[in-house]
């Protein structure tokens, strides 16, 4: 699920705040740190996928509608990972907030592939998609 479309969920809105959205991808979904939601909506702003009227952030529906069929990197690993090892996403989340603190700033689908490879997944289908720097949002 495109992380968009989790906060989506969370709000029961399409419409945020910039501050309210970085708050949701960051804290309450903990998604990605407080500077990649901050990159992922001028993202998804220079995409279409959000526009900004005034204060507020709208999703754009149609545009979001390819997006959401896509998915993204981070969310394909975050389940392929869930699955393996039988938890819930939040579980694996929770778990590489904790396991992140090694890393620093490293990029969350980084750490989340060295936290699948510590847990003995293997992980070699995402590696090519890694490499290539493939964008997340």
């Amino acid at each position: 699920m495109h992380p968009l479309e989790r906060a989506v969920k969370v709000k029961g809105s399409t419409e945020f705040t910039r501050s309210e959205l970085v708050g949701l991808l960051s804290f309450t979904l903990r998604l990605m740190s407080p500077g990649e939601a901050k990159k992922a909506i001028e993202e998804w702003l220079s995409q279409g996928i959000l526009t900004e009227e005034g204060d507020t952030l709208k999703v754009n529906e149609e545009a979001f509608s390819g997006v959401r069929r896509e998915g993204s990197l981070f969310d394909e690993m975050l389940e392929y990972v869930s699955s393996s090892l039988g938890w819930e996403d939040g579980e694996v989340l929770s778990a590489l907030d904790e396991f992140s603190g090694r890393y620093g700033s490293l990029d969350r689908k980084l750490v989340l592939y060295l936290f699948a490879m510590e847990k003995g997944i293997d992980m070699s289908r995402f590696k090519d998609r890694l490499d290539a720097g493939e964008n997340d949002y």
